[in-house]
């Protein structure tokens, strides 16, 4: 079997900063496999291009068929916050190798903030951003159901982060009314979708999740599609929202066309340009008359998790259990619309990842050269 510092010598040379939310209770954490691989990268293909059949929940590359152990679940701590490890190899966190290839930044390398006012695109770490205040924005969503009957209008998202991704580290708010997840948990989703500075793909990942120290019994509302509303605020979609979905091959939820009022062509994102606020989305509740996203909400738990300030850099939290199930996509519910020109990449992956520049530097003194990507698609 081939070392792990063998495999990120010989991937040195494909790696690019494709990320993920890496934690417990995340599907696809070992790749397509049941056998243990602290090097897996899979979950951090970007989605482009695709029929809905291979972009939703990761089918692309079977990730929807690897959901987490039986008991282990991502904890959503109600009127709380929890913290992820943004990266783009499952190396370069605490979930392998016990944490020695991880750094503050998403490739587990030294950097500095040196680039924290560039106006060009940042290439390493390739995060797609000029600079963090330019970063696009992710979020969780979360859907009351099993994963099978998860769909745009059940899964509303409930945190965002302005900002990122940025570092490693990444803590997202979470409503108090969040409500208990039935009894064998819910589904949660992370999204980001790049903002300018290569391919303009999305991420739609999974995780088998459940909501601790509930108190409230409120449920959440039907999700709708969000809209482009930074021109105009009142336009922006109230209460509770998809996820967005854009530029695949069909079920996207959203276009959009000419430029922001930035002059940059216009890129959805997790920010005010669609009426996203950040942290906690506290609208997303059902109101009288209104219907809910789901049938069932269980009874409020005791259990509570503990917090860290959002985006704070902080140890990550001890993750709780999840239990095992397949995603089946469900049907469209969306037209679908001219695909673009660029070619699909987004069937690219495997466990490549560049190695931490502390090992790369020790490398280049024993005579081996390791190249980087720099200027690429993603």
């Amino acid at each position: 079997m081939l070392s792990p510092l063998l495999i990120f010598i010989l991937c040195s040379a494909f790696a690019h900063a494709h990320l993920a939310a890496w934690t417990k209770g995340m599907y696809c954490k070992n790749g397509p496999q049941t056998a243990d691989d602290e090097n897996a990268s899979a979950p951090t293909t970007p989605l482009f291009n695709l029929p809905k059949s291979q972009w939703w929940f990761h089918a692309v590359d079977q990730c929807n068929q690897f959901p987490p152990p039986d008991g282990e679940f991502l904890e959503i701590p109600a009127g709380q916050s929890f913290t992820v490890e943004i990266s783009a190899n499952r190396a370069t966190t605490t979930l392998s190798y016990n944490g020695i290839y991880a750094s503050d930044w998403v490739d587990g390398e030294a950097h500095t903030d040196a680039f924290r006012g560039s106006t060009t695109c940042i290439t390493d770490p390739n995060i797609h951003t000029q600079n963090e205040t330019m970063a696009a924005g992710t979020a969780f969503a979360i859907a009351y159901s099993d994963m099978s009957q998860v769909t745009e209008d059940n899964l509303a998202v409930f945190s965002v982060r302005y900002h990122t991704p940025w570092k490693r580290l990444t803590s997202y708010d979470v409503p108090a009314a969040l409500p208990a997840c039935p009894p064998g948990g819910c589904i949660c989703a992370w999204g980001w979708v790049p903002n300018g500075c290569g391919q303009p793909n999305i991420y739609h990942q999974g995780f088998k999740c459940k909501v601790t120290g509930a108190t409230s019994t409120n449920a959440v509302a039907t999700a709708k599609p969000p809209v482009w509303c930074e021109d105009n605020p009142s336009k922006c979609v109230q209460g509770a929202k998809q996820m967005i979905y854009w530029n695949q091959a069909e079920g996207n939820n959203i276009q959009v066309s000419g430029n922001d009022l930035s002059g940059n062509p216009k890129s959805p994102a997790y920010n005010q340009k669609l009426g996203f606020a950040d942290g906690a989305q506290n609208d997303i509740f059902v109101a009288s008359g209104q219907g809910s996203s789901s049938s069932t909400v269980a009874s409020p738990a005791s259990t509570t998790s503990a917090s860290h300030p959002a985006n704070t850099p902080a140890s990550v939290p001890s993750a709780g259990a999840t239990v095992s199930s397949s995603i089946a996509a469900p049907a469209s519910t969306s037209t679908t619309v001219k695909a673009t020109s660029e070619n699909n990449t987004a069937s690219h992956h495997g466990t490549c990842s560049k190695p931490p520049h502390h090992r790369r530097s020790s490398l280049k003194k024993r005579g081996l050269a390791m190249h980087r990507r720099r200027n690429q698609s993603w």
